[in-house]
């Protein structure tokens, strides 16, 4: 497979790729990681992946495929976003216990010229967590760059997840797999 661009810092997508056997470079662009209001989740998350990929493609002058991806998580109709503090992510984590919510990456790959973009969405059901569950997770594990305060591959996610329906890995930041089989369908048309 042909290497790509990644268009993210996120060591979890990193990762992904690297499990995959996918090989990669990263390039980061800082980019407006807001979107557009009144649009439906899935879209709000291709959106952003869509600017990352954009900005990246601006700067670069090789062929390389460009892969980008944001990730919203959504609880009760309100996307919760990454937490700026301690107490955000506590209350983050508040709203989560015992609810199920929804977790959307949004992908878009740039190759040859085209754009190919879709999300992935994946429901995540949290047991019932106490006060001290999410204090000690929080101060132990310092969510602040994921959104809805959490990493399902971390102590919260081994503790209080009481089911998934879904990709795991779209949880973890991307769904490694319908990439992979998009990435090799577009490198067979090139």
């Amino acid at each position: 497979m042909q290497k790509i661009i990644l268009a993210s810092q996120s060591p979890r997508r990193k990762q992904l790729l690297e499990w995959a056997e996918i090989a990669f470079d990263v390039m980061v662009s800082d980019v407006d990681e807001t979107f557009p209001a009144g649009v439906a989740f899935d879209e709000a998350a291709i959106s952003i992946a869509r600017c990352k990929a954009v900005a990246i493609a601006a700067q670069v002058t090789n062929s390389m495929p460009i892969l980008a991806a944001d990730t919203v998580v959504v609880c009760d109709n309100n996307i919760i976003g990454k937490t700026k503090d301690r107490e955000e992510a506590i209350s983050f984590l508040t709203e989560l216990s015992g609810k199920t919510h929804k977790v959307i990456t949004g992908v878009i790959i740039l190759m040859d010229g085209q754009e190919v973009s879709f999300a992935d969405t994946t429901s995540v059901t949290f047991h019932d967590l106490t006060n001290e569950q999410i204090t000690f997770y929080v101060d132990k594990y310092k969510p602040y760059d994921k959104a809805g305060a959490y990493a399902i591959q971390e102590w919260i996610g081994v503790v209080g997840i009481k089911c998934i329906e879904g990709d795991f890995y779209n949880v973890m930041g991307l769904p490694v797999s319908r990439v992979l089989q998009v990435l090799t369908l577009l490198q067979a048309q090139s």
